[in-house]
């Protein structure tokens, strides 16, 4: 019976501390909830360390995707919207061929923060 409560426990546990957190529910336009991203007041670089954007990329170094800095001279202040749709849809076939996972659970706000960092690590 012990084990029993053990596990149920260690089951709500671990529902409840996943990375659906980071979402609030909206109505739709007919009124039925929708899961949306919910903004966090952390910087650019903040989100980033909670994301799996490191696995990728890194500030001065090509990896899988291409270093910050090579991001950053490719694009401007002007592509933040374009950049900040392809951190929360994915993307690919800009730097090679692997794409770039979806992150759908980061705000349009937030996704944007995490542009502006990285272009500000232009050369």
């Amino acid at each position: 019976m012990k084990n029993l409560f053990l596990a149920g426990t260690l089951g709500l546990l671990i529902f409840s501390c996943s990375k659906k957190e980071n979402t609030t529910e909206v109505a739709s336009s007919d009124g039925a909830p929708v899961s949306a991203p919910a903004q966090s007041n952390l910087s650019g670089d903040q989100i980033m360390e909670t994301l799996d954007c490191s696995g990728c990329h890194s500030v001065n170094e090509r990896m899988i995707g291409p270093s910050y800095q090579e991001i950053a001279a490719k694009y401007s202040g002007k592509d933040i919207e374009l950049l900040a749709s392809k951190i929360i849809e994915g993307g690919s076939g800009v730097w090679g061929g692997v794409p770039m996972a979806a992150h759908p659970q980061v705000s349009k706000e937030d996704a944007k923060k995490m542009v502006e960092y990285i272009l500000s690590q232009k050369k």
